[in-house]
């Protein structure tokens, strides 16, 4: 292994193994819904991150939902969002996560939250609660590495650019025409400076976003302008070419906070009340591996939401890769689709994985039937727009 490479990776398995990475998640579950078609007798399989497309899956009433995450950090945050739901008037929740600091949040958590954690979240909590007070004077979404992140680029916007009114401008523009006027003409010289350049090429500021080096090795594999090109032109995308007037995405990591009006479904008031009426109980919260959770499933998987996770193995660790895909093919259900997305603009890596099927060896690509019309489609509306690629398929029976 070359020094740089065990050095971004020691970078990155100290910021991942220690920290609170996702304060949110970074995938558009309106994608999501559509690739993933979810019915009554659906069991999701979802990567927690920061859980709040788990949340948005149960809207869709699937009979179960098992957010899984190696990251107890990741788990003990869903935990609090499902504490929160069962336990908290509208108000108050939205105050929570909507707005993202509630006053006397540690009373409100010793009272009304703490004691329906688990043992791991409510120790991570007793120490943590604190992100959500509000005379910290910085959001929970300011908080966690990616949330230190968008505060860092919230301090270079206001103090070092001075781009906070053109910012502002863009998030309340009336239509894309008036958003790439706005970005072309006040915000693309001025922000894209040689010192942002150069911090998005870092290990270390990719891996405050979760971005480890074989990912950015996959970015740089298929796109000309490297990481950093990438990166910019993925902001010019959203900025220029897609609608912002429903992007919470990028207006909490902009502002510290979502609004009533943009907002992620599960902090609108009617969805809201539909969980706290039942659907959040259909979700399960676990902490381990995919692999380790599908070798112990107690029933089978119809949908997979594999995140981008699987970057993050295709080069020093595909044997690893192989044998989770060995529990997914052992576990799924007749039928069953997968979704996962990538920094690359392909996953070959995922098609030469083999699997052992009725005793016989085959390639992962031997069993996938691809929807690739519609990944396309798809990801040409994903409203984040960070990765290279999205991927739909469906798993042989």
């Amino acid at each position: 292994m070359a020094v740089s490479d065990w050095i971004g990776e020691r970078i990155f398995k100290l910021v991942h193994g220690h920290n609170l990475v996702y304060n949110t998640c970074w995938e558009d579950p309106r994608l999501d819904r559509e690739a993933l078609e979810l019915g009554p007798d659906d069991t999701v399989l979802v990567i927690t991150s920061a859980g709040c497309n788990a949340l948005d899956y149960a809207l869709t009433e699937p009979r179960r939902i098992y957010a899984v995450d190696m990251n107890p950090r990741q788990n003990a945050l869903l935990e609090l969002k499902l504490s929160a739901i069962r336990h908290l008037d509208f108000e108050s929740f939205f105050d929570m996560f909507g707005t993202g600091s509630i006053p006397n949040a540690h009373k409100l958590y010793a009272d009304k939250l703490r004691g329906s954690l688990s043992s791991w979240s409510r120790k991570y909590w007793d120490r943590w609660i604190k992100f959500f007070e509000t005379d910290r004077r910085r959001s929970f979404y300011f908080c966690g590495t990616s949330g230190s992140f968008a505060w860092l680029i919230n301090f270079y916007i206001d103090r070092v650019v001075k781009l906070r009114p053109h910012v502002n401008e863009l998030l309340e523009a009336n239509n894309v025409g008036e958003q790439r006027e706005i970005y072309n003409s006040k915000v693309r010289d001025r922000f894209w400076t040689k010192s942002i350049r150069y911090a998005m090429g870092r290990d270390t500021t990719l891996s405050m976003l979760g971005v480890p080096r074989a990912q950015r090795e996959e970015v740089e594999r298929h796109y000309d302008g490297g990481i950093a090109g990438f990166a910019r032109d993925c902001v010019e995308s959203v900025m220029a070419h897609l609608p912002l007037v429903d992007n919470y995405f990028w207006r909490v990591y902009l502002t510290g906070r979502y609004t009533h009006d943009c907002c992620p479904e599960y902090l609108r008031p009617e969805n809201f009340t539909r969980l706290k009426e039942g659907l959040v109980d259909r979700v399960n919260v676990i902490t381990c591996s995919v692999q380790s959770f599908l070798e112990t499933c107690p029933e089978r998987i119809s949908r997979f939401v594999l995140l981008d996770h699987m970057d993050w193995m295709s080069g020093r660790y595909f044997d690893l890769l192989e044998a989770e895909w060995q529990a997914i093919v052992d576990q799924a259900a007749p039928h069953a689709r997968v979704i996962w997305r990538s920094g690359g603009l392909q996953t070959e890596f995922v098609d030469r994985a083999r699997v052992r099927v009725n005793g016989h060896s085959r390639s992962v690509g031997e069993l996938l039937t691809y929807h690739t019309d519609l990944a396309r489609r798809l990801h040409r509306q994903d409203r984040v727009h960070t990765y290279g690629s999205f991927h739909i398929a469906d798993l042989a029976a």
